[in-house]
């Protein structure tokens, strides 16, 4: 018996560490895309790796329960392709028997996929995101890109051009009113320069044969149109302290970087508020039920796998990406409710692990007696 558990236990772990290597690589560039712009643009290569790190655990979230789903379909779709699984059945090994080494494994996944969620990923998350504003602070001159807008304390900068030492050309830049929705100051310049104070966080905008336009306020009684003041200037610099919006993002921590710990004494701190808690109690939840996602998958995919009776890859790739999306997509959607508390979402989280896992245990039942 222990030669047939390690058969199957080491074709298990085979495909599991293939499949989570794919889809690690897959799902960890899609979210490298923004960060390697900036690191195209004077980031540190330093930043990108530890960047990289520090969003590994989420990612890993994701990818060990489908990683589990991907090696249980190829697993035992050839193992029943092969008559395999109804030798060993002939032999008087039971189903139980065959998929318990993989059971074991499986409950260790499941509680480093709960380990991540609740300790490891949400703080790291937090870094990776506090890393890159940190990496902007330190380089601000690296998130001026030609051609793309960029939005610093009420002012809409745009560049055609810009040099490695802080030359830029064809700058237009917008001051905007309280709102963000209306132009109080048009300034244009053929020529500037960009430099920055790392140290008390202020970027210098100098502008070259600037001209700029403002609003003066209405012309009188029946007026369609403002006032305009058309302002020549030689030089204009125009100071920009782009520490204060990220400094204020830093002040509270939202409940989605919180330890479960902090979560749960923050929940119960709102409570005694009085306040509502729908969304905290589905973040909490959310969490959960993702760490619990690969016995759902287990249990789901290796009657599915029998039932194929496929050596095909492809068939148990196909599989397992449309069941894996939908187990995703679910829990996903049931988060989206959480400002409708009266469809109470937090619950609601827990249909697809349940719907999961009674049906595989069902279709693992049926074989068994067959």
């Amino acid at each position: 018996m222990k030669i047939l558990n390690w058969y199957i236990l080491r074709g298990f772990l085979v495909a599991f560490f293939m499949a989570i290597a794919i889809l690690t690589f897959g799902l960890t560039g899609a979210n490298l895309i923004k960060v390697m712009d900036y690191l195209s643009r004077g980031i540190s290569l330093w930043t990108f790796c530890k960047f990289t790190v520090y969003i590994l655990p989420n990612i890993l979230t994701f990818t060990v329960p489908w990683a589990v789903m991907v090696a249980v379909m190829l697993v035992f779709g050839r193992m029943s392709a092969d008559n395999e699984i109804t030798a060993m059945r002939a032999c008087g090994v039971s189903i139980l028997q065959i998929i318990s080494p993989i059971v074991l494994v499986t409950l260790l996944l499941t509680g480093l996929c709960l380990y991540l969620q609740v300790e490891v990923g949400p703080p790291l998350l937090k870094k990776s995101r506090s890393m890159m504003e940190n990496a902007v602070m330190d380089q601000p001159l690296a998130i001026f890109e030609p051609g793309k807008p960029v939005t610093y304390d009420q002012k809409l900068i745009y560049i055609d051009n810009k040099e490695s030492n802080g030359n830029i050309y064809g700058v237009q830049l917008y001051t905007l009113n309280d709102k963000g929705d209306e132009v109080e100051q048009d300034i244009s310049a053929e020529s500037g320069k960009l430099s920055a104070d790392p140290v008390a966080r202020i970027l210098t905008i100098k502008l070259f044969n600037a001209i700029a336009t403002s609003k003066t306020g209405d012309l009188g009684e029946g007026s369609e149109s403002d006032a305009i003041d058309r302002i020549f200037t030689g030089d204009l610099e125009i100071p920009i302290n782009y520490g204060n919006k990220i400094n204020a993002e830093n002040v509270n921590v939202a409940p989605k970087y919180m330890r479960l710990q902090d979560l749960m004494g923050y929940i119960h701190m709102v409570k005694q508020t009085k306040m509502p808690t729908t969304e905290l109690e589905v973040e909490l939840n959310q969490r959960i039920a993702f760490a619990l996602a690969p016995i759902a998958f287990l249990l789901l995919g290796m009657p599915l796998a029998i039932r194929t009776n496929r050596r095909e890859t492809s068939i148990g790739l196909f599989i397992s990406v449309i069941l894996a999306g939908i187990f995703f997509l679910s829990i996903i959607l049931c988060e989206s409710f959480s400002n409708y508390p009266q469809l109470y979402p937090q619950y609601l989280l827990w249909l697809p692990n349940i719907i999961f896992q009674l049906l595989g245990a069902h279709m693992i039942m049926r074989i068994s007696r067959r």
